[in-house]
């Protein structure tokens, strides 16, 4: 949501297609996807999995609600920590502005408000960092793990 770094918004499509995701939503206040910085941080990712552009944020929600998803927003101001949450089921995020973070009526469409716990000194972590610890969270609670022995 009104992510304006292409740097940064093809390292979370990278990052998305890397950790599973069935598909990336730029809404109507995004950087275009097919900006060349964007097309080259994707490292092909964008050519891997359905992207799409324009949405204002309450629809994609909406939608993203109607087809069976929980939804999360990633925001350092989260009342629970991404270790306090269950993703196990399908589940779609939100992320924010790079410098900004998101507004309180983006973070009231979510489901949930996950912050992801920060145990040094740093004051966050930046858009496609954040982006990779909440998908990858996602994507390993969502595999089966065969049993051993």
């Amino acid at each position: 949501a009104h992510v304006r770094d292409p740097g940064n918004a093809g390292t979370v499509l990278r990052t998305a297609d890397a950790a599973g995701a069935d598909a990336v939503v730029f809404t109507d206040a995004s950087v275009d996807p097919y900006n060349g910085k964007c097309v080259r941080a994707s490292a092909g990712s964008l050519f891997h999995l359905p992207v799409v552009t324009g949405t204002p944020v309450a629809q994609a929600v909406d939608r993203l609600r109607g087809a069976g998803l929980r939804v999360f927003a990633a925001d350092g101001a989260g009342t629970r920590t991404l270790d306090d949450v269950d993703l196990s089921g399908p589940a779609a995020w939100i992320f924010g502005n790079e410098a900004w973070g998101l507004p309180r009526e983006i973070l009231e469409l979510a489901d949930e408000v996950v912050r992801v716990p920060i145990y040094g000194g740093a004051e966050s972590l930046n858009l496609a960092t954040a982006a990779a610890v909440c998908l990858y969270a996602s994507a390993r609670s969502q595999r089966v793990r065969p049993l051993s022995g």
